[in-house]
């Protein structure tokens, strides 16, 4: 007789981002916590409250004390967790460089600690939207400009850079820049806004940095002006003419700059995503089948998106995560995302039973 259960990892640290700061350390700390494991929870600095009012939800709920508990703090405090003996698995959510950085962290294995650690990461990515010259440009011009403006392009899954065929490359451009012109930036609670302000003034800083670098490098073809006033605000800016070496087209910025990028087709555009390191979201815009079915085949990355926009994933339905540098291919919202947080055990019992046991 042969057969397979699953056991509960131990203690989780689960370090959560600020741009979604109830969604993702809900998802990460109940799959935790549904998969039998302890739970220690370090939010992002920027956002602990939400954090704390989950934590206090989940107690409320009937979760044990000693089950849950909140960490908040700098980036120090969650540093501390990885390096915890007493850590078995660590879920992650944010930038490239932490997530790297934990990876590497993870792997010391000291004398006093006798497991391995299990990563489970989410990382930052470079998402391109292929636009085919059949493309219906009516349905890819709004999907892309909300895909890369929307909550001021601060979401791992925005979109960064767009690949267009020559053919239809100058009216995207035309089309793309008037859409963008129009938007309206201002404060988050705003009803009107559509370009809310970034985080915080280093990313404010960032993103202008790499508008500089852009406008230096290449052309900056449309910015959403002007600016409300004091604030960490930022145009959403549209760049073009940029290298394929130029930082603009290979750097995660996460905020409101989206470059443009003319290409002689779709062999094309998938070698230029190929060669990117990141891998977690891609948009397609044609109306052939064939072409969808080629660029999938083609691109690495966790999740693509056809004729539509390429942010938000329904958990269940689109089970999201990213590949290469983008993450470890994990799924959140997909089947196999509790496996993360349990180890197999398999039993094989020879059921021959020979003569009857003494009591």
């Amino acid at each position: 007789r042969n057969s397979m259960r699953y056991a509960p990892r131990g203690i989780a640290a689960v370090i959560s981002p600020w741009n979604f700061p109830l969604a993702i350390p809900c998802g990460m700390t109940a799959a935790a916590l549904a998969a039998g494991n302890a739970v220690v929870l370090k939010p992002a600095e920027q956002s602990p409250a939400s954090a704390g009012m989950l934590v206090e939800a989940l107690h409320d709920a009937g979760v044990p004390r000693d089950a849950l508990s909140l960490v908040p703090g700098f980036g120090e405090a969650g540093a501390a967790l990885v390096r915890d003996p007493r850590v078995h698995v660590i879920a992650f959510t944010g930038s490239s460089a932490v997530g790297l950085e934990i990876v590497r962290s993870s792997a010391d294995t000291p004398e006093d600690q006798g497991h391995v650690k299990r990563v489970v990461s989410e990382m930052g990515g470079k998402n391109c939207v292929i636009v085919e010259a059949d493309a219906d440009l009516d349905e890819a011009v709004p999907a892309i400009v909300q895909s890369a403006f929307a909550y001021a392009g601060q979401k791992c899954s925005a979109a960064a850079r767009v690949l267009v065929h020559e053919a239809v490359s100058d009216t995207l451009v035309q089309r793309l820049a008037g859409a963008t012109e129009v938007l309206r930036v201002g404060q988050a609670e705003e009803f009107a806004t559509e370009v809310p302000p970034v985080i915080e003034r280093e990313a404010q800083e960032r993103v202008l940095r790499y508008a500089e670098i852009a406008e230096r490098e290449g052309r900056i073809a449309a910015r959403a002006e002007p600016l409300p006033g004091p604030g960490w605000f930022c145009p959403a800016a549209i760049a073009v003419d940029l290298s394929e070496e130029s930082l603009v087209n290979r750097e995660e910025i996460f905020g409101p700059l989206l470059s443009v990028t003319s290409v002689s087709g779709i062999e094309q555009a998938c070698d230029v995503v190929d060669a990117l390191p990141f891998a977690l979201t891609g948009g397609l815009f044609s109306r052939n089948p064939a072409t969808v079915e080629r660029v999938a085949a083609r691109l690495p990355v966790g999740n693509l998106y056809v004729n539509r926009g390429i942010t938000g994933a329904m958990v269940g339905r689109q089970p999201f995560g990213g590949n290469r540098r983008s993450g470890i291919g994990a799924k959140a919202g997909g089947p196999d995302y509790l496996l993360q947080f349990v180890e197999p055990r398999v039993l094989t019992e020879n059921t021959m039973r020979q003569g009857i046991p003494v009591e």
